[in-house]
């Protein structure tokens, strides 16, 4: 006699992608009594959370920073969890702040009083153009109310090229989108409160931690959601779950390409969101050297005006590497194009304009590492901006839910923090919330990872 098949499991709620997002929403559901399943395309948890320790020390490949710790749900998680970190405070482009080796449009480092000068002369035009941006029109981008600022500066040519260079990579760094294509109030939200930090054992440690008992299969890509009276039916490439909801996490990029099919189709109230929201591409290139050829206890080395055009800022991670090591970002349009270039061809070119302003003093690096996210097919990007057209109530829209059963989750949903993880684990907690019904402490929640 053949027995018949068992019944499939039947979820409370399927989670699908197990980034920060996914793993907080599943973890606070399955805390609450649910029966929670996590379906995960890569072949490791994160996300864009990515942590590369083969190199026998962490490299953050994807998210780095905690951007701004006061009063930051984020930090207050990484403190109750224990989870180390060190001080890095200019993560977010900042001006000044801590020792930055800056050098003019010419190549020649600056010295204390110009290096001063250039960062007053940034904080009048920012204080400038907060005025700009509350004046500005539908439609207006970030590019126009900055020059309109610039343009009223009354500065010398070579400070408004100083400035006006800081504008765009702040902009191509933060958004990873060319500054003509970004909304004038995309950097509304870019307000930093506190110090900001890195994780010297990787950032993928919180979301390791949060997943910790939870049901998560990875290899799966999700291929269709259809929702109907009885809940959801998700499809992927190995197999088919039925559950009473869905929370899906997948990146923005990912929502825009259709690789998942929905039934019904999406409804305006997530399609015209989807469509006006823009996806970023911001790449890093890590350069390991025999020895430290820019100054001890410098964070940064920033080149501005002409000589910052294509290449503006190095970061110093060697407290992270415990080696000589600087990262700098290809993102927006040069980090689209360089996504065709070799490694090789990088690293020439980026060796250039360190020995502009270092001379024979730089050396060949003994390792590298480069991303390409843009590429990422589980990404389609690096993380979501406010694109022309669009507003902060999009990303709040696109969360959903739908139809009382399909709910959206992830940096790309949350529009007071859009394109950090402080977003994206503040979007995990509303959403498991949603699908509760009922608040979900969050210290409560932390005290049961430890």
């Amino acid at each position: 006699m053949v027995l018949p098949d068992a019944a499939p499991t039947r979820y409370d709620t399927i989670v699908i992608g197990a980034g920060m997002a996914g793993t907080t929403c599943a973890r606070m559901l399955q805390d609450a009594g649910h029966r929670v399943l996590v379906l995960e395309a890569r072949d490791r948890l994160g996300g864009r959370m990515h942590t590369d320790r083969t190199a026998g020390f962490p490299i953050d490949l994807g998210a780095s920073w905690i951007h701004g710790i006061a009063d930051s749900p984020l930090w207050e998680l990484t403190q109750a969890l224990g989870v180390p970190t060190i001080e890095f405070t200019v993560g977010s482009f900042q001006a000044g702040g801590r020792p930055i080796e800056d050098f003019d449009g010419d190549g020649r480092r600056m010295d204390a009083a110009e290096s001063a000068q250039w960062v007053e002369d940034v904080a009048r035009a920012d204080a400038a153009l907060l005025d700009e941006i509350a004046a500005s029109s539908p439609g207006d981008t970030y590019l126009d109310v900055t020059e309109r600022v610039l343009d009223r500066s009354g500065l010398e040519p070579e400070r408004i090229d100083e400035i006006r260079e800081f504008f765009r990579h702040r902009v191509e760094e933060q958004c990873g989108a060319w500054i003509g294509d970004l909304d004038a109030h995309g950097l509304d939200e870019d307000a930093i409160e506190g110090d900001e930090v890195v994780f010297p054992r990787g950032y993928d440690e919180l979301p390791h931690r949060i997943a910790a008992g939870l049901d998560v299969r990875l290899s799966e890509p999700v291929t269709a959601v259809a929702r109907g009276t009885d809940g959801v039916r998700v499809t992927t490439t190995a197999d088919e779950h039925r559950a009473g909801s869905v929370v899906v996490t997948v990146p923005l990029g990912v929502l825009k390409a259709g690789v998942i099919a929905f039934d019904p189709p999406l409804p305006e109230q997530i399609t015209g969101p989807l469509g006006r929201l823009g996806m970023g591409v911001f790449n890093k290139v890590f350069l390991q050297f025999p020895e430290r050829f820019w100054d001890e206890g410098s964070y940064a080395i920033r080149a501005l005006g002409e000589q910052g055009e294509i290449w503006h800022s190095w970061y110093d991670v060697s407290a992270i590497s415990g080696r000589p090591m600087l990262l700098t970002f290809a993102a927006g349009p040069l980090g689209r194009h360089l996504q065709d270039v070799s490694d090789a061809g990088i690293i020439t070119d980026v060796l250039g304009a360190l020995r502009v302003l270092y001379g024979d003093g730089v050396p060949d690096p003994v390792a590298h590492r480069i991303t390409r996210w843009g590429e990422d097919p589980y990404s389609h990007g690096s993380y979501s901006y406010l694109a022309t057209g669009s507003s902060h109530e999009d990303h709040d829209a696109l969360a959903g839910p739908v139809d009382g059963v399909l709910h959206f989750a992830g940096e790309a949903t949350w529009g007071d923090e859009p394109a950090t993880v402080g977003g994206a684990y503040a979007s995990g907690h509303r959403a498991a919330e949603r699908i509760l019904g009922r608040p979900v402490d969050r210290a409560e929640f932390a005290a049961g990872l430890r």
